[in-house]
């Protein structure tokens, strides 16, 4: 009788915890390698953008994946080489300050970004600005599925 209580105990446990971890994945949990493969995507974004790999940085995304008013693939390699070739030439992407949420679909981030132009010494602040983002797992590991820019506004002058 005291075996069988034991095996109800353990059955109940084991089922219990796995529908515990079931819901926990269902619900957009995210591992913690989760989040070191979120962070690294962001890290690919900006020095893809930074060093002109176009190609690299539209690979960030999925092949349907918007970036403002950029979308698909050809899109956001097109934005890439004609950054690149101005203004990106000589500026580098800085982001602080990421929140990673989980999401029933994967998860959404946000980061403040300040644009530095190293061109100058000593080098400047060309804009800030903040990213939002919603994020999902491929095959190919975490991409971006829509990113947005929101560029920051000076306060308003005293009166």
């Amino acid at each position: 009788m005291m075996i069988r209580r034991v095996l109800v105990l353990a059955t109940a446990f084991i089922v219990s915890g796995t529908a515990w971890m079931g819901a926990q994945k269902a619900g957009g949990a995210l591992t913690a390698q989760d989040f070191v493969d979120i962070q690294q995507l962001y890290a690919k974004y900006n020095w893809a953008l930074d060093s002109g790999d176009s190609e690299g940085y539209a690979s960030t995304f999925t092949p349907d994946g918007v970036f403002n008013n950029n979308v698909g693939h050809d899109a956001i390699v097109k934005f890439a080489d004609t950054f690149h070739a101005g203004l990106g030439s000589h500026v580098r992407h800085w982001n602080t300050n990421l929140m990673i949420l989980p999401t029933a679909t994967g998860a959404s981030g946000q980061v403040y970004l300040v644009l530095v132009d190293f061109s100058v010494k000593p080098a400047t602040i060309v804009t800030s600005a903040s990213y939002s983002d919603e994020l999902v797992k491929t095959a190919q590991g975490w991409r971006f599925k829509k990113r947005a820019t929101k560029g920051d506004a000076p306060p308003a002058p005293k009166p």
